[in-house]
């Protein structure tokens, strides 16, 4: 099956779609910070036996078109998808930011078939009480060093890429402007994604979703982490598993999955992702949790 390329235009910020087609009820798909819908290539085929699989890219991602990251904005965005494809209902299922995107849309939609939440609860860069395990010290150094990793990534945005590294990159992931190549998103873009209280943390959130959800959570560090960085992540994971799971205990339509994979296990990890989205529970299999209180 031949998946077919499309950009919604009449709106105020154009949106790229992959329609990866298949059979029963729909899926939607959202990458995480600096991907784009190219990022499902291997997952879609894996579910389009079962499913009508539809990618996207976010604003300012790929080929979509640029605007401001505003929340409510980026779910209508989601919707505007949705009207488009006549999809009724998907199952949304995101990886790290596109997972956060995923939890706001569940919020807005409490009697929703429910999402998947890839490794998308928490930046990296959070702030010190999100991370267990460490001394106050060594967690202030630790994170002395993140920032200037991120401060560096931030900085190499608002530069032309070298012609060598731009060959790295998908087509997909550049703008060309006549000062050069740069990656997508822009540098102001992500500059306010990182800056975001809800992308800095999105566990509290989880307590108020009345529709399924399954939180899809990471168990090994990144490779080629720089410096000392490596070593927050395991005190980064510990805060996540430590908040979250109380929030889940007395929910039984939220689920914590644990896979062995780093925060690129969309990529590391495709047949796995496929499965956990093909076992997620029908409706009927979910209590009545009743109206929102």
């Amino acid at each position: 099956m031949t998946a077919l390329d499309l950009v919604i235009e009449d709106r105020p910020v154009p949106l790229a779609v992959r329609d990866h087609g298949g059979d029963g009820p729909p899926v939607l798909l959202l990458h995480g910070l600096g991907g784009t819908l190219l990022h499902w290539d291997a997952v879609a085929p894996l579910l389009t036996g079962s499913h009508r699989v539809v990618a996207m890219d976010l604003r300012g991602h790929g080929l979509s078109g640029d605007g401001p990251w505003e929340w409510e904005a980026v779910l209508d965005d989601v919707q505007a998808v949705i009207d488009h494809l006549g999809l009724d209902q998907p199952l949304v299922v995101g990886h790290s930011l596109g997972g956060m995107v995923a939890v706001r849309w569940a919020l807005r939609h409490p009697g929703g078939p429910g999402i998947v939440n890839l490794d998308g609860l928490r930046s990296a860069e959070t702030e010190p009480r999100h991370y267990a395990g460490l001394a106050q010290d060594d967690l202030q150094e630790l994170l002395a060093e993140l920032k200037a990793v991120f401060d560096a990534q931030a900085a190499a945005m608002a530069q032309p890429l070298p012609e060598a590294h731009a060959a790295m990159y998908p087509q997909r992931s550049l703008r060309t402007t006549g000062d050069g190549v740069f990656v997508r998103p822009s540098a102001e873009l992500a500059g306010q994604v990182r800056h975001d209280p809800y992308f800095l943390d999105s566990v509290p959130p989880v307590a108020d979703l009345r529709c399924p959800a399954l939180f899809v959570l990471a168990t090994r560090d990144l490779p080629g982490l720089p410096g000392r960085v490596g070593q927050l992540m395991p005190a980064h994971r510990a805060g996540i598993r430590r908040d979250l799971l109380p929030l889940v205990a007395d929910r039984p339509h939220l689920r914590v999955l644990e896979l062995d994979a780093s925060h690129n296990m969309v990529a590391e990890q495709p047949d796995e992702i496929a499965r956990a989205v093909l076992g997620f529970p029908h409706p009927a299999q979910v209590p009545d949790l009743g109206a929102p209180g």
